[in-house]
């Protein structure tokens, strides 16, 4: 059996902030390849897998910029260690649970504390994709012309719609939309949530920072990929009309697709039924939030 991901990335500083504290990764497990940014490439899903994330940094003196590179640092080497040696939710979500401490662990340093990072990772192992999400960067799901939210952002504003305190034209607007419930590094211990995704013939899978899903709705991010003839292009169409609308964040997207010996989508199939909550993300109660 034969799965293949063809995979692009590009990451922004954006047009206001002065540093870029987004980070990604693009990792082969199998052959310990990575893929770098603005390079477009076409690889065999091997025994161990690949592996995809997205990490958003936060944090004053460029610690932010430290904990998402940190994030995907410890991820990827734990992943390449780990893949392939128990069930695979559970691979990711352990290595996920490991780059928190690290970033815990580092944020003792002078100048680094309080710094964090969110994190959106994607595991594709077989015929089948694991999501693993702390913080509000996305995944999209496009797939017979239509896209689908496959994560949940851990945010107050999406507390508030979930809640019916707020709705979801106003959590756009909305001053606190850039208030998250957890984020890697900030606390010792992280709740994971998790996804599992049985993958269909010409998927195409979508990971991105709040700087281009603030600026583009789901149904323009699904509008620009079909709409170019090559998943690089998407990618790059993506970041630029993100820069158009203002650029005020870091912008960083990957666009990857799937093809090789994987069920087609059959007539009457919804996303819904390939798609699996594994785990979620429940924030604690506090006095903010509504009760």
């Amino acid at each position: 059996m034969t799965v293949n991901v063809t995979a692009y990335a590009q990451t922004d500083i954006g047009l206001v902030r002065k540093s870029n504290e987004d980070a990604f990764a693009i990792s082969d497990l199998t052959s310990g390849g990575l893929i770098g940014e603005k390079r477009m490439e076409r690889f065999q899903v091997g025994a161990r897998g690949v592996l995809l994330a997205v990490s958003d940094g936060m944090g004053g003196h460029k610690a932010g910029e430290v904990a998402s590179a940190l994030v995907v640092e410890s991820l990827q080497r734990s992943m390449a260690n780990k893949a392939g040696k128990g069930a695979c939710d559970a691979v990711l979500e352990n290595a996920t649970i490991q780059a928190n401490r690290d970033v815990w662990q580092a944020a003792r340093y002078p100048g680094r504390e309080h710094m964090g990072a969110t994190l959106t990772a994607l595991f594709i192992h077989d015929k089948t994709a694991y999501i693993a999400e702390v913080g509000d960067s996305r995944a999209y799901l496009l797939r017979g012309g239509e896209i689908t939210q496959v994560t949940h952002d851990q945010s107050y504003v999406q507390l508030l719609v979930d809640a019916g305190a707020m709705s979801p034209s106003e959590a756009k607007v909305s001053p606190l939309g850039n208030v998250v419930l957890q984020a890697m590094g900030l606390k010792p211990e992280v709740s994971v949530a998790l996804g599992k995704l049985d993958l269909r013939q010409r998927d195409c899978l979508v990971l991105c920072s709040d700087g281009l899903s603030n600026k583009l709705s789901a149904d323009e991010l699904c509008h620009v990929i079909l709409t170019s003839p090559r998943l690089d292009t998407a990618c790059m169409r993506l970041i630029d009309e993100a820069k158009r609308r203002g650029g005020d964040d870091n912008i960083t997207a990957i666009v990857a697709g799937v093809d090789g010996d994987l069920p087609p989508m059959t007539s009457g199939e919804t996303i819904a039924e390939t798609f699996f909550v594994l785990r979620e993300f429940h924030p604690a109660p506090s006095r903010s939030a509504p009760q």
